[in-house]
């Protein structure tokens, strides 16, 4: 009981901070005051690695990745990860797999690892992709300690080694084997053709009808100019609209109305728009009768309604 026991937090001066701490059991990464307060890294590289730190081994780091977790933009993060690679935090090494594909080996160390490689110089006139000046690059320029020694300055009698820095064991990140080649999908199908529609009943009057609105067509429209195979294989289909109760001047509007242009087979637009635009037959419940002819009477002359000649109702009523 010798120790004094601080139950309230200490009171900080005006306008300084004031922590609470919770002490954590689970769920946890622990991050040295080296990196949360590192004097030369920025505020974003500093989170970042202390992210990269917080993530199992094996979880995705890319700068893709990063950019759809996290709302900075891509050049931020590859800057904030340059910056890391410079101060000895992290380490991407590109391999080639033995399927030939080529990926990067990401190595985040906790300690500022000595032993990284230098990247290559930035060039002294370009600001920097953040949007800070030329002079914030030299601020986030690699400290001395960690920037390799030409071989021109070591002398010839070489001092007593240093006593070497503990590095971290990179852990190797497990690469899935490559599955199977995925079996290539079969080429589309192109839909047939519509088939061109053919009367019920062959009927000469029809055929007649149905070529000679074909023949008019170029009345109608100039560039209807079709040839005498084009005129009998496309009969059948006008044969079959007027078949249908279609009249010569509705099969003339849907042939004609909004041709492309410019319009280079005519033939085949006809045949498509023939097939497709095809009304339905119109069922026999629905034809109407044809109505009974009118008859004079053979007594009083006056006109009346019946199927042959002869006298109306009135005049047989009366022989009668």
């Amino acid at each position: 009981m010798d120790s004094q026991q601080i139950i309230a937090p200490s009171r900080a001066p005006s306008g300084g901070v004031l922590h609470v701490n919770v002490r954590h059991t689970s769920h946890f990464t622990v991050v040295g005051n080296h990196l949360a307060q590192h004097q030369d890294l920025s505020l974003v590289a500093i989170g970042l690695a202390t992210h990269i730190q917080s993530l199992p081994a094996g979880a995705k780091v890319g700068i893709k990745f990063l950019v759809e977790r996290f709302p900075e933009s891509e050049a931020r993060i590859a800057g904030a990860l340059r910056e890391l690679e410079e101060n000895g935090y992290l380490r991407r090494d590109r391999e080639r797999l033995a399927s030939g594909r080529v990926v990067t080996r990401t190595t985040s160390y906790n300690q500022p690892c000595t032993q990284a490689t230098s990247p290559p110089a930035r060039h002294p006139n370009r600001a920097d992709r953040t949007g800070r000046a030329s002079t914030r690059s030299t601020r986030l320029a690699r400290p001395a300690a960690a920037r390799a020694i030409p071989a021109t300055a070591i002398p010839a009698t070489a001092p007593s080694a240093p006593a070497p820095v503990p590095v971290a064991t990179p852990v190797a990140t497990p690469v899935a084997a490559p599955g199977p080649a995925t079996a290539t999908a079969p080429a589309p199908v192109a839909a047939p053709a519509p088939v061109r529609p053919q009367p019920q009943t062959p009927d000469p009057d029809l055929h007649r009808t149905a070529s000679a609105l074909l023949l008019e067509l170029r009345r109608e429209a100039a560039v209807l100019v079709l040839s005498e195979n084009d005129v009998h294989s496309l009969t059948p289909a006008v044969a079959t609209w007027l078949e249908r109760d279609a009249t010569p001047a509705s099969v003339t509007r849907a042939l004609t109305t909004d041709l492309p242009v410019p319009l280079k087979y005519p033939a085949k637009l006809l045949a498509h728009r023939l097939s497709t635009l095809l009304p339905a037959p119109v069922p026999a419940s629905s034809v109407a009768p044809p109505p009974v002819p009118f008859q004079n009477c053979d007594d009083c002359d006056r006109a009346f309604r019946a199927p042959e000649p002869g006298r109306c109702g009135e005049c047989r009523t009366a022989v009668l």
